[in-house]
């Protein structure tokens, strides 16, 4: 109901914003989006053309994703600050999100995988922040955008393959990438295999990084088309308010925006279990 009256009293002038104040500004460098309109975009609305409106719309994103990040470092800075024995509640819900994300990990890359808590804890909490703020009002999610979630993958990226040259050597790293060839028959394709399994590493930052953005913009479509048809029915009814079509999405929302911070850090768990050493990774298996 807040978004469908937000967009009812603005008098459709963020609706519009939101499909076409994209593609104005920049000189046509922005592409139309359909999402519910941000704080940021409410702001420009009321600016005359300048640097700093053209700043605010090309850097929105960007700007939404430091500022909850710089919440999230305040949040933990309160929490751990000043531990006691007894914790208080912010304390309390801080740790047990951190045992939670801590036992996960661990259960799929073994005690070791302890050492990698606090890089792939960090990623799930950012990423879920970012996944839920675009079902606030005036919010908008970073990662409905393809530059966060592709930012996002490459640090991934450069992580895993971080871990497994430093893990398996040089040598072992190359031979990771050639299938760990043992017999002769192997070693001869070793030309075919090495091929594959490069293209094969830069598809998992690539596919990381759509599956995000595809979900998270499928969810502000979503929004935005339900709010819009709850303005919509207002002169068939004469409605005083907008009507709130849009509350069932908005708990799917906060369902999906969960699921898909687990499933990037999942499967970023996994890639990082793939190029530990062989004995390591048949120990978390047992």
């Amino acid at each position: 109901m807040v978004w469908t009256n937000l967009i009812e009293h603005l008098g459709g002038a963020p609706l519009h914003l939101a499909n076409t104040e994209a593609a104005t500004h920049a000189e046509g460098a922005h592409e139309a989006v359909h999402e519910l309109p941000s704080l940021i975009k409410l702001i420009t609305t009321f600016m005359d053309e300048s640097p700093l409106k053209h700043f605010l719309l090309e850097w929105e994103g960007m700007i939404y994703a430091f500022v909850i990040a710089a919440l999230l470092i305040l949040v933990a800075h309160l929490a751990a600050r000043n531990p006691r024995m007894i914790p208080g509640r912010l304390q309390n819900v801080v740790e047990m999100v951190v045992e939670g994300l801590s036992n996960f990990i661990v259960g799929v890359l073994g005690p070791e995988g302890r050492g990698f808590v606090p890089f792939l804890g960090t990623l799930f909490v950012y990423i879920l922040a970012m996944n839920l703020s675009g079902v606030l009002p005036l919010g908008k999610s970073p990662t409905s955008s393809p530059n966060t979630t592709v930012a996002l993958a490459l640090c991934v990226f450069a992580y895993v393959h971080f871990i497994g040259l430093t893990r398996n050597g040089p040598v072992g790293y190359l031979k990771h990438l050639a299938g760990n060839p043992k017999s002769l028959v192997e070693w001869l394709f070793v030309p075919l295999m090495l091929p594959i399994h490069v293209i094969g590493e830069i598809a998992r930052p690539v596919s990381l990084s759509l599956r995000l953005f595809g979900n998270v913009t499928g969810e502000d479509v979503l929004l935005f088309a339900f709010c819009s048809l709850g303005v919509t029915t207002l002169a068939a009814i004469g409605s005083p308010v907008g009507i709130p079509f849009q509350v069932p999405f908005i708990l799917l929302a906060f369902m999906t925006s969960f699921i898909q911070a687990l499933v990037f850090t999942l499967l970023s768990t996994i890639y990082i279990l793939l190029w530990l050493p062989h004995e390591h990774a048949e120990e978390a298996h047992h």
